[in-house]
């Protein structure tokens, strides 16, 4: 069973023309959901799609930000220097953004069980999906060319996105990782250790069940896996496998407190050792190093588009 699959009936995609450059033009956008979480206001999810001017099929790429609004920023910047070397970006405000949190879910948000959490996962997953699927039926866009650029939470999704959705056929991956267990258990960031953080036995215990399933859908496959928790069905480590060869770019800060390096390192392995670039910073100050990752990312998807 495939928890990432939904109805493919069209949802209706509404754009207005915010502004404008030489380069590009930008607009806002909203659709349905194809679900929607317990802890969501609203029925709508809105975005921003920046459309390269000139004539041709252009590539585009989906920026997915990470738990909060703050990412959103680089993000924007990301895709309006994306735009100008003619690949267009879609940036959709996911199920972690303030907008589309109720005042209760949004205090809810470090305290959420394997559960709510699995649920705004998929819900995010989804919507990546939904994303691609109007993508198709652009005359602007080529279908073929499609990437995903994920920072923290966002670099969560746009692996899993890739691995179950094949029209998906570049990521690049910001501050991000796998192996869920051990991120909340190595990590210094008090929010996690403090509510997450399980006794080093209980630990051990869970990274040896993880293992054991994860040789198991490298034999069969995760659709014909039960997982022993639901949590195993939202961490990138499950899916790594469907995104070896296939190209990827990893940039990470070296002293992440939320990303622990073991955890970043596992995952990479997983993928068979992608390009990784690791920058001198934390978690949110690598963005420090913008000017780098900004010219990193052009560089990554202008040669993978072909452009």
């Amino acid at each position: 069973m495939n928890p990432y699959d939904y109805s493919t009936d069209d949802a209706h995609f509404n754009l207005h023309l915010k502004n404008q450059t030489s380069n590009w033009l930008r607009y806002t956008v909203d659709f349905p959901p194809a679900f929607q979480t317990h802890h969501e206001k609203g029925k709508v999810v809105h975005g921003d799609y920046f459309q390269p001017r000139g004539s041709g099929e252009a590539p585009l790429v989906i920026l997915l930000h990470g738990v909060g609004d703050a990412s959103l920023v680089p993000c924007r910047g990301l895709a309006r220097s994306l735009a100008g070397k003619g690949i267009a970006c879609f940036i959709p405000r996911l199920a972690v953004h303030s907008s589309r949190l109720a005042g209760a879910g949004w205090r809810r948000m470090p305290h959420m069980s394997d559960e709510e959490w699995f649920e705004i996962y998929r819900t995010a997953v989804v919507e990546v999906r939904q994303v691609v699927d109007w993508a198709s039926t652009r005359a602007e866009l080529d279908r073929r060319r499609v990437g995903v650029l994920g920072v923290s939470f966002g670099g969560l999704i746009s692996a899993i996105s890739m691995a179950v959705d094949e029209r998906i056929t570049a990521a690049s991956f910001i501050v991000s990782g796998g192996n869920s267990g051990k991120i909340v258990q190595k990590a210094k960031a008090r929010v996690l250790n403090r509510e997450y953080r399980t006794t080093e036995a209980e630990y051990r215990a869970g990274q040896q069940q993880y293992e054991r399933y994860l040789a198991e859908v490298a034999e069969k496959g995760f659709e014909d896996v039960i997982p022993p928790r639901r949590s195993y069905l939202n961490d990138p480590m499950t899916f790594a496998g469907y995104l070896r060869q296939r190209p990827l770019l990893m940039i990470n800060a070296r002293w992440d407190e939320f990303i622990p390096r073991e955890a970043t390192l596992d995952f990479w392995e997983a993928c068979d050792r992608p390009a990784i670039s690791w920058l001198p910073g934390t978690h949110t100050a690598i963005w420090l190093w913008y000017p780098f990752i900004r010219r990193r990312i052009d560089s990554f998807f202008e040669s993978v588009f072909g452009l």
